[in-house]
């Protein structure tokens, strides 16, 4: 099977499977979008939504959380990992949001990763899922089942895992692969045990043909 069928075929069972994929993570602005990105950070999903509720009706906007302190902010995400610098990162955000670009979340990469707690992986999310523009996001579900099914080979980065799929995914379907791949690591192909028996991509799977 040549790198391309094995695209093809994932690509082809994952319209039919999941033919609008969303991101698990509540939000209502772009902006709140943000803050439970950065707050997911070896974070489950299920865990940031149970925060993000009062933290969200507490500071609608970036001048909002701005204004505030690390005491306040603490005690509305105490319960996530790392609160303690994750309270810095959403603040410190919050102020270059509300000083630099206008209480408006950036829409390019770069100015993205200018905010604190946003890499390349956040940037990406947001640019994707905000925006539907063909950011690929690679997180540890994207970057271990890419790798596992073959559709990178042994990639050692996530820059270089993100620039394999958008060189064979196309452009408009980038933004559901990225949640096709987490997905599927997610309920399917798991890190310890992969649920090969109730797999739909096991004809194209390097990983359970090998």
């Amino acid at each position: 099977m040549t790198i391309k069928q094995r695209y093809e075929g994932v690509v082809k069972v994952f319209s039919q499977t999941m033919p609008e994929p969303k991101t698990e993570l509540h939000y209502d602005t772009p902006f709140h979008l943000l803050l439970a990105v950065i707050l997911s950070a070896q974070c489950t999903d299920k865990r940031i939504n149970m925060v993000t509720p009062a933290l969200f009706e507490r500071f609608p906007e970036p001048a909002d959380l701005a204004a505030s302190t690390e005491e306040e902010v603490y005690e509305y995400i105490k319960s996530v990992t790392f609160p303690n610098n994750k309270t810095r990162s959403l603040l410190k955000a919050a102020r270059m949001l509300d000083e630099t670009y206008g209480g408006e979340v950036p829409r390019n990469i770069d100015d993205l990763m200018k905010l604190p707690g946003v890499g390349r992986k956040t940037a990406n999310v947001i640019l994707s899922v905000v925006w539907n523009e063909s950011a690929m996001a690679v997180d540890t579900h994207v970057f271990r089942v890419s790798n596992r099914i073959g559709l990178t080979n042994n990639s050692r980065n996530p820059l270089q895992t993100e620039k394999t799929l958008v060189k064979y995914i196309d452009a408009d379907l980038i933004p559901k692969a990225h949640h096709w791949l987490i997905l599927h690591g997610r309920y399917v192909c798991k890190a310890r045990r992969p649920d090969c028996l109730n797999c739909p991509i096991t004809e194209y799977c390097k990983f359970y043909n090998k």
